[in-house]
């Protein structure tokens, strides 16, 4: 998609802070955190929330989630973190590209929002 914000910074078009990059993903630091650490995960492929996962771009999905489980471990989240991923416009959702917000580094409250 031309004009997605997150497509552009996946395509290094937008400069970001990478966390890690694969052919499928791409992770970065949030400009805004709410969190110590925070950052999200993109598929590289335009996506553009959690209602669009289907079984066609599902396998997409299970990778981010595998990757996000691998960068827990190597940054060392012991006491625990968080994934978001906020789904259309009243749910929050901003940049219409899926993404997965990962946080940790403090105490979680519940409801989240």
């Amino acid at each position: 998609m031309e004009d997605c914000l997150f497509c552009k910074i996946a395509a290094g078009e937008i400069p970001s802070k990478c966390v890690y990059q694969d052919d499928q993903v791409y992770a970065f630091y949030d400009i805004d955190p709410q969190a110590p650490t925070h950052f999200l995960v993109i598929p590289k492929k335009h996506i553009e929330s959690v209602a669009a996962i289907n079984a066609e771009n599902s396998g997409i999905v299970a990778h981010a989630f595998e990757v996000i489980a691998k960068l827990a471990s190597e940054m060392g989240f012991k006491e625990g973190f968080r994934v978001v991923s906020n789904c259309g416009k009243q749910a929050g959702q901003s940049v219409f590209h899926l993404h997965f917000h990962v946080l940790s580094g403090r105490d979680m409250t519940w409801p989240p929002g």
